[in-house]
C-alpha cells in the first residue's frame, strides 16, 4: 500500500486516474438507490421515472396509485405494485411495441415512499416508517425511538398481511435478542408489517 501512494506522490497519472475510478465504482456500489433496484419489489406510493427513449412526449415521474397502478400516455394504467423494476420495465417495452418499433425503455426508482412497515404501541414514536434499506425488528424499533419504560418488550408480535390476504402473527422476544439469544428471529421486515409493542 505504501509503494501504491509512493507511485502517486511521484506524479505517475495513470496510477491517479485507475485510484479514482476505482473510488468513484465503490460509491456506486454502495448507493441506496442502486441496492434498492436490485430486486426490489415496487409498492403503492413509490415514486418512480418512465423514459422512452428519443419520444420526448414519452417521459414522466409517476407515483403508483394505492391500486398498485400508474397511468402513462399511448398505454394507458400499468400495474406496477409487486414487481421488479426490470419486470415493469419489460412490461412496458412489450406494451410500447404496439406503437413504436423497438422501443428503449427505461425505468428509475425514485423514491420507496410506498415500501412502509408500522411500529405501534409502547414505543417512543409510533407510526408508519419508510424502509430504504433492508430493516430487521430491532432496527425498526430503534427508529421508533426505543421502547417505553411500560413496554411488554418479550410479547412483542410482527403482523405480516401474506400474498393470499391472510395475516399471520410472529412472536418477538426483544430482551432475549438483546441479551444475544435467538437472534435469528430478529427477523428482516417485509413492507407493511406492523411491530406491536405491548
Amino acid at each position: 500500500m505504501a509503494v501504491f501512494f509512493r507511485l502517486l506522490e511521484g506524479g505517475l497519472f495513470p496510477f491517479r486516474i485507475i485510484s479514482i475510478c476505482w473510488l468513484v465504482l465503490f460509491c456506486l456500489t454502495i448507493h441506496p438507490s442502486f441496492a434498492a433496484e436490485d430486486g426490489y419489489l415496487i409498492n403503492r406510493g413509490d415514486r418512480l421515472e418512465v423514459d422512452v427513449w428519443q419520444e420526448e412526449n414519452l417521459h414522466a415521474e409517476v407515483v403508483v396509485a394505492p391500486d398498485g397502478t400508474f397511468s402513462f400516455p399511448m398505454i394507458g394504467v400499468v400495474t406496477a405494485a409487486g414487481k421488479t423494476v426490470e419486470q415493469l420495465q419489460t412490461l412496458l417495452k412489450e406494451r410500447f411495441e404496439e406503437y413504436i418499433p423497438g422501443p428503449e425503455v427505461v425505468v428509475s426508482l425514485k423514491a420507496v415512499e410506498g415500501n412502509l412497515i408500522y411500529v405501534t404501541g409502547e414505543v417512543t414514536r409510533s407510526g408508519p416508517y419508510v424502509m430504504t434499506n433492508n430493516l430487521d425488528v430491532m432496527q425498526a424499533i430503534s427508529m421508533a425511538g426505543g421502547l417505553t419504560a411500560f413496554a411488554s418488550k418479550n410479547n412483542i408480535r410482527i403482523l405480516r398481511r401474506n400474498a393470499d390476504g391472510q395475516s399471520t402473527s410472529i412472536p418477538f422476544s426483544y430482551g432475549a435478542v438483546e441479551d444475544g439469544e435467538n437472534p435469528e428471529t430478529n427477523i428482516l421486515l417485509k413492507s407493511g408489517d406492523t411491530i406491536i409493542v405491548p
